[in-house]
């Protein structure tokens, strides 16, 4: 049981030295993430259609 005590003791200490981001650098963060998910399913998208239509063509 000591050991269990002791170990959440250490994790308090260590998470008191975290340096947790400001909300401006999350949403800065966040922003970025969900515009470059955005571009990437965009040009998968892109990518996508344009295979249908070349195999479609192909079979035709």
């Amino acid at each position: 049981m000591k050991k269990i005590i002791q170990f959440f003791k250490d994790s308090y200490a260590e998470l008191a030295k975290v340096v947790w981001p400001s909300k401006e650098d999350v949403i800065a963060s966040t922003k970025i993430v969900v515009i470059s998910t955005v571009a990437v399913a965009l040009v998968l998208g892109l990518i996508d259609f344009l295979l249908v239509l070349g195999i479609e063509v192909v079979f035709r």
